[in-house]
């Protein structure tokens, strides 16, 4: 017989390349607040703190956008991550935005760190095989424990095809049955564990028709969850973004069976020490660069971040000067969800690629009404879709110079009541010229006509911030839900 035991899973998510310490957005009431929090030196320390209290029992988890999201992710192509992500002792992760610099990239990063990378539904076209291994297995204090991955399935469909050349994901619900059966049958685990980057709306509803879950982590949608959700038997969680916070799961096992299952979700806030040999092993990736990313480029009036649904601070600081660089009026960018706030004050270079880390140049197109009228609706089906499995978006397109009236509960294609240009309603066979960034701005299907300006964003933001002594990117009600 079994005798009682217990093991602690410790999850990261959705950290984009933020070694240090940095704003994060807090809620107090009706205000923001922006305190200091994340940093791998501190993640390190919480982690050690935890593996020493529970005697080892602990299995550290990554869902993966580790490796892109700042100046010196995307500067190394990842590079500079490897040895503070393997200092960290983790045992498994899986991935989105760590494909941005393709998938033969991946495989050398990958190759590079000290745990597997899991995701049983991504597949070389070629040949139909997994790319990567869809679980492992893991023992710790008496405990066997199987953990699948799941990589995020809008790889292939809505990010750029340089992220997936010569790969096929699909949503991994098909794949986990087998998967959880071998674990259970063959490998002989106690506790099912799976990683995923769908976004929690999608991991709901994947728990739900998929049994035999034990514990889901969850990615990709940055939520902060101070208890978790417990769906069809599968206890899910998720832990915030930009390692600001730590989830972690206390799950206790009777006979063989999962009994009760603590979760705390850890602020890594001033509260926490840096761990000495982590703090070291950042400062010399950081330091050459430091004068460089510290420069202040200009000031903001307005507290810029990307934490509001239909519409963004940060965002909108990024289409004013898109625009204002292309000599357009409307402008476009896609709904991103990562980049740490930048409290009222001055803004730094780091501010700047902190973001746009692609740093892609501005562009230009020419669009009928009906184009963007058909693209915002394509846009909120994406964000919005009754069915999660059908959700592939981030937040609500970012727009400029445009005022939508929208029904969110609508079906799709229906959501849009009016949209009007300044004062003028849109002109369904009107044509109208937009800067956008990236072709997630613009989906390539739309518009003719399509030109990269010399500028890319990051100097269209400096020259911006030079013209404007103090930014002022309010939100001014671009997207209104009737």
């Amino acid at each position: 017989m079994n005798p009682r035991r217990a093991i602690t899973l410790l999850q990261i998510n959705d950290t984009h390349g933020y070694l240090e310490p940095h704003p994060e957005l807090f809620w107090a009431g009706a205000q923001a607040e922006y305190r200091t929090a994340g940093g791998y030196a501190r993640l390190l320390t919480i982690f050690k703190r935890v593996r020493q209290e529970r005697n080892g029992a602990v299995i550290a988890l990554d869902n993966g956008d580790t490796f892109h999201g700042t100046f010196h992710a995307v500067e190394s192509r990842g590079e500079a991550l490897i040895e503070p992500v393997n200092l960290l002792g983790l045992e498994a992760w899986t991935v989105h935005w760590d494909f941005a610099y393709g998938p033969a990239r991946m495989r050398e990063l990958a190759a590079k760190l000290k745990h597997p990378l899991l995701a049983c539904n991504c597949y070389v076209k070629a040949t139909g095989e997994l790319a990567y291994p869809a679980f492992t297995v893991i023992e710790r204090g008496g405990v066997r424990v199987g953990i699948i991955g799941i990589a995020a399935t809008i790889l292939d469909k809505t990010m750029p095809p340089s992220f997936s050349e010569g790969l096929r994901f699909t949503l991994g619900n098909e794949e986990l049955p087998g998967h959880i059966r071998t674990l259970r049958e063959r490998e002989r685990v106690e506790l099912v564990v799976v990683l995923s980057h769908l976004g929690f709306p999608q991991d709901v509803k994947l728990a739900s028709e998929v049994a035999g879950i034990d514990v889901l982590l969850s990615g990709h949608t940055h939520n902060r969850m101070d208890e978790p959700l417990v769906v069809n038997g599968a206890t899910i969680i998720q832990s915030g973004c930009h390692g600001s916070f730590v989830g972690r799961l206390d799950v206790e096992l009777d006979g063989g069976q999962v009994g009760a299952i603590h979760h705390q979700l850890i602020p890594v806030d001033d509260s926490i020490a840096a761990d000495p040999d982590m703090e070291r092993l950042i400062e010399d990736i950081v330091s050459p660069h430091r004068q460089m990313l510290s420069a202040v480029v200009g000031q903001t009036k307005t507290a810029l971040n990307r934490n509001t649904f239909l519409e963004s601070t940060m965002d909108n600081f990024l289409l004013q000067a898109i625009a204002e660089a292309a000599g357009t009026r409307i402008a476009f960018s896609n709904g991103w969800r990562y980049g740490a706030p930048i409290p009222p004050g001055p803004v730094t270079v780091k501010d700047l690629w902190n973001i746009v880390p692609p740093n892609p140049p501005v562009s230009t197109v020419e669009l009928t009404g009906r184009e963007m009228w058909e693209m915002i609706e394509d846009n909120l089906e994406h964000t919005l879709a009754a069915d999660p499995y059908q959700q592939m978006g981030g937040y609500v397109k970012r727009c400029l110079g445009l005022t939508l009236y929208v029904k969110l509960e609508n079906p799709a294609g229906s959501r849009i009541q009016q949209c009007f240009i300044g004062s003028d309603e849109l002109e369904r066979d009107g044509a109208y010229t937009a800067a956008f960034v990236t072709t997630q701005g613009v989906p390539k299907q739309y518009g003719r006509n399509r030109r990269d300006l010399e500028l890319h964003a990051i100097d269209a933001l400096k020259r911006y911030c030079a013209a404007h002594p103090c930014v002022n990117a309010d939100l001014r009600g671009t997207v209104i839900a009737v």
